[in-house]
Parts: structure tokens; sequence; C-alpha cells
């Protein structure tokens, strides 16, 4: 073959140009391809919003409670720390005393009863309002008492925290673990595998914590640990709030 022959063979620049671009084109479509592939995993894992008529019935049945909060909310600046949860966070009175280096004190939004069903779907009087840069949430136990599975008490979190972020992108979310009652101590493995799936969820979000109380509650057979709970074997004593306070204080920018 001649010189010739084979510059002749060679490529023309408007041919590169074509294969280049349909080179670019392919890899665009893989890029989009493996985009929404990894994107499919967090849409099955979407929680829908709550029916109105739900979130009505929350509303109406723990009205007295609200009402007393929204009272309360016209003297709290925003940007503070909020907890909310069942009985276990209202009987914690000694709130602003424990974490002093918080400003403004850790503002209280526990009512007794409650579910993380309930406070799923209470999330806009209960955080929202109040616009908090950091919400301790404990809830989940009562929820398991009353039938739910632990998959569910997991979606209800889920929604939670979805329905925070959603308003307040900025704003930290730490979950305390169910504590192990020894009224409820049937209950233990469902609280460890309702535990070990919100442990494993929170990884996955940023700026959230998983903080486990449920642990340090037991003795050295794995059994709750008597002196950190009231007669009625299920609210704590004040050992118990202090076990609490030294578990929680780091995730509060303890000094």
């Amino acid at each position: 073959m001649t010189p010739s022959q084979r510059i002749a063979q060679l490529p023309t620049p408007s041919l590169t140009l074509r294969r280049l671009k349909r080179h670019k084109a392919a890899l665009a479509s893989l890029s989009l391809a493996l985009l929404m592939a990894a994107c499919a995993p967090l849409q099955r894992q979407a929680i829908t919003a709550p029916p109105p008529a739900e979130v009505a019935a929350a509303q109406s049945r723990w009205q007295p409670e609200l009402q007393a909060f929204a009272a309360a909310d016209r003297t709290i600046a925003p940007g503070g720390v909020v907890a909310v949860g069942s009985s276990t966070v209202r009987f914690w009175t000694t709130l602003p005393k424990d974490f002093p280096w918080v400003p403004g004190g850790v503002v209280n939004r526990g009512f007794g009863g409650s579910t993380l069903h309930d406070c799923s779907l209470l999330v806009e009087p209960l955080v929202l309002r109040l616009a908090p840069r950091h919400v301790l949430l404990y809830a989940g136990d009562n929820d398991l008492a009353e039938g739910r599975t632990p998959q569910q008490v997991l979606e209800d979190l889920q929604r939670f925290v979805r329905a925070v972020r959603a308003e307040l992108p900025a704003t930290r979310i730490s979950y305390i673990s169910i504590k192990p009652s020894p009224s409820r101590e049937t209950l233990l493995p469902a609280m460890r595998e309702a535990n070990a799936a919100i442990a494993a969820w929170l990884k996955t979000v940023p700026n959230t914590d998983f903080i486990d109380v449920f642990n340090p509650m037991l003795d050295a057979n794995g059994r709750p640990r008597p002196a950190l709970f009231l007669p009625d074997q299920l609210h704590m004593t004040a050992e118990g709030y202090r076990l609490w306070q030294q578990v929680v204080a780091p995730y509060l920018g303890a000094p």
C-alpha cells in the first residue's frame, strides 16, 4: 500500500467528530441510567404523607396539649433545641437544668401516652412552629405496646424526619432509642429490632443521630436495671434521667 493510499484510509475530521458526538451521547445515556438506578432505592423507601383525616384525628385527640404548647410557643425564640415525645419526655422536668449550656434551654414538648405515630402526624405543631436548630425525639415503645410492628415504627420515624427536613433542612434530628422498661420486658426483642432498624437507617441520613440508651439501661445479665425505674416499672426515676443526661449531653455539645 502506498503512502497516499494509507492517508486516504485515515478518518476524516468530520467522521471523527461524528464518532465523538455518538460517544458523548452514549456516555450521557449511561450516566442517566446510573443516576436513575441510584435513586430507585430512595424512591422505593419514600413514605407517603398521612391522610388528612388521620392528622385531624390526632389533632383532635391531643387538642388540650397542643393548645398549651401553642400558648407557650409565643414566648420561645426560634433556633433552639426542642425535645419531643411521650411521657418519658414529659416527665423529664430537669431538662433545662440538665443541659444549662443550651441557649434558651431545651424546650419540653412531651405529651403523655403519645406514640411515634402521633409525633409523625403532628410535626407542624410540635416542631415546625418553633423552627428549632435541633430536635431530640423519644417515642416508639408505646407504639410497640399497642401492637405496631418494628417496621411500622421505622416508617413513622422516616415520616417524621422527612416532614421536618422538608421545612427545616438544616435542623439536626437526634433519635433516643426505645428504652427497656421492665413492665414491657416481653417486648425486648421487638425493641431491639426497632432500634437496630432505626440506627441503620439514620446512618444513611446526614445530620441525624441515633442515641443508644437501651444498652446502658441493662444490667450484666441483659435485664432492665430496676433502680432506673419507678414502681410502675415503666417510667424513670431521677437516677434514670441522670443516666440519660450523661448519654445525651455529648450530642448537645456538652462543654
